[in-house]
């Protein structure tokens, strides 16, 4: 008798939520209409779905003993056409050239599809799920969206990344009707009115949850964590209250504290949940998007030991709710202002890209296989004994630093003045200029913590410029850590 097949779970995940907060009220004091009550997420201005991409990969697989074999990036709001985003993330995380890598995209939709294909592969897939979202200047969608990303690493699992969460059932419902739209070009998407959304969506969800259920053999009041997600608010409320399970199942949907990031909601509301579920605990993740899908899964005893790295919560409670409304604007585009009086920045040039991809993307610097000093950038010739090629990679993304020296400096060109530079020293050995980010330059000083955190440094002449920054380190317990 054949053996049963191994069954495909969650390996891995992360969450990554930027800094910055928006609080609501902020815009309805310029524009003299109410903004709503709470926050919500916002990109820095270095920041696009493909940077914030890299951080919830990176949290991932921090301390997680899988090397995926191939990397799936969905997204709605693509940093290129044209050219493969995931690339880029995974030059940045190091992967081996033979994981393949490509982009899944276009509308939220795309997402589920990526988790659901990654279910189907044999290898680990890790699946990279993010978006900015936003509005027209006063619309809901302005203040009700927000800007995150998540990455799941699922396959079989094995002795060194065992299954955290493993996939009971799953179902989908496809229909086609006008729900939310934006043409290629238009920077806002176009919308239905809400009634006739809830109308296709309720049955559509209705399908998919009994079908899925149905897989798992298992009924509704069985469902531990309830995760209903999808960009009809309307829809996703009136739903969790017809679904069947009990109202405490029904996960806080966390909009209130970060708005709703699109193609990666389910999947930052899913890690948000691993985070805390004990083992044995049955997780059903719905999704609205152009149709319903539903995803069970169970919790295994391996959760509590591969946990994320930092925690959804931990990142909701560090955002940073100061920023201005005007700002808000300039980084989403809304707002043209002046540019700062320099020469324009020098878009990248390919060859060079290519030569330092190791440095430039994965921040891989070299140490002397001789007398172990670390070199940043990589050498060939040993700085301290003068050895020629007895150098070995070494990896320095995760590797947290101080600050050694620094300048505030109100010329440079940056699209959020002042640039802040600073020489950072390296835990056990290192040392590279670096710029700061996500930082007010009151809270700069000589020992300041740092972290790295990979960033879109410039955009010119239509192409993007992505490299490393440093920003303070997200779990001091340095009391001016906050900018």
């Amino acid at each position: 008798m054949a053996e049963a097949a191994p069954t495909p779970g969650v390996l891995a995940y992360g969450a990554y939520i930027p800094t910055a907060r928006l609080q609501r009220s902020a815009r309805g004091a310029v524009l003299g209409t109410s903004g709503g009550k709470g926050t919500r997420a916002v990109a820095s201005y270095d920041e696009d779905t493909t940077s914030i991409g890299v951080e919830a990969a990176r949290l991932a697989l921090r301390g997680r003993g899988v090397v995926p074999d191939q990397l799936i990036f969905a997204t709605a709001s693509p940093a290129y056409l044209d050219k493969t985003n995931a690339t880029a993330i995974h030059a940045a995380l190091s992967l081996p050239r033979s994981a393949l890598a490509f982009d899944a995209g276009g509308a939220v939709r795309s997402g589920v599809g990526a988790v659901f294909s990654a279910l189907r592969s044999n290898g680990p897939t890790l699946v990279v799920l993010s978006d900015l979202r936003g509005g027209v200047p006063g619309s809901a969608d302005e203040v009700a969206a927000g800007d995150a990303a998540a990455a799941l690493v699922v396959g079989t699992g094995g002795p060194e990344a065992p299954v955290l969460a493993e996939v009971l059932g799953q179902a989908s419902a496809t229909a086609e009707f006008l729900d939310r739209w934006r043409l290629p070009g238009q920077a806002h998407p176009g919308t239905w009115e809400e009634r006739f959304g809830e109308h296709a969506y309720l049955p559509l969800a209705d399908e998919a949850f009994a079908a899925a259920l149905k897989d798992a053999e298992l009924t509704p009041d069985q469902v531990d964590h309830l995760i209903v997600a999808g960009t009809h608010g309307r829809a996703c409320r009136a739903w969790a209250t017809r679904s069947g399970a009990a109202a405490e199942a029904v996960v806080n949907d966390r909009t209130a504290a970060i708005g709703n990031p699109g193609t990666a909601q389910p999947w930052v509301l899913l890690a948000d949940v691993l985070d805390r579920a004990g083992g044995g605990e049955v997780i059903v993740v719905m999704v609205l998007a152009d149709g319903a899908s539903a995803l069970v899964l169970r919790t295994t005893d391996a959760l509590a030991a591969g946990r994320s790295a930092v925690s959804v919560a931990a990142q909701i409670a560090g955002g940073d709710d100061t920023l201005a409304y005007g700002a808000f604007l300039t980084w989403k585009g809304s707002l043209d202002r002046e540019s700062p009086r320099r020469p324009d920045p020098t878009p990248p040039a390919a060859p060079p890209s290519l030569r330092t991809s190791a440095w430039k993307y994965a921040f891989e610097g070299s140490r002397c296989t001789a007398c172990a000093t670390r070199h940043m950038p990589p050498a060939r010739v040993c700085r301290r004994c003068h050895e020629v090629d007895q150098m070995v990679p070494e990896p320095m993304a995760d590797v947290p630093a101080a600050v050694s020296t620094f300048t505030i400096d109100r010329l440079a060109f940056t699209p959020s003045p002042p640039l802040i530079g600073a020489v950072v020293d390296f835990d056990g050995g290192g040392r590279t200029n670096i710029e700061l980010t996500d930082c007010d330059p009151a809270w700069v000083a000589i020992g300041r913590r740092v972290e790295l955190t990979f960033r879109r440094t410039l955009t010119a002449g239509g192409i993007h410029n992505y490299s490393w920054k440093a920003r303070p380190l997200r779990s001091s317990t340095d009391p001016g850590q906050a900018s």
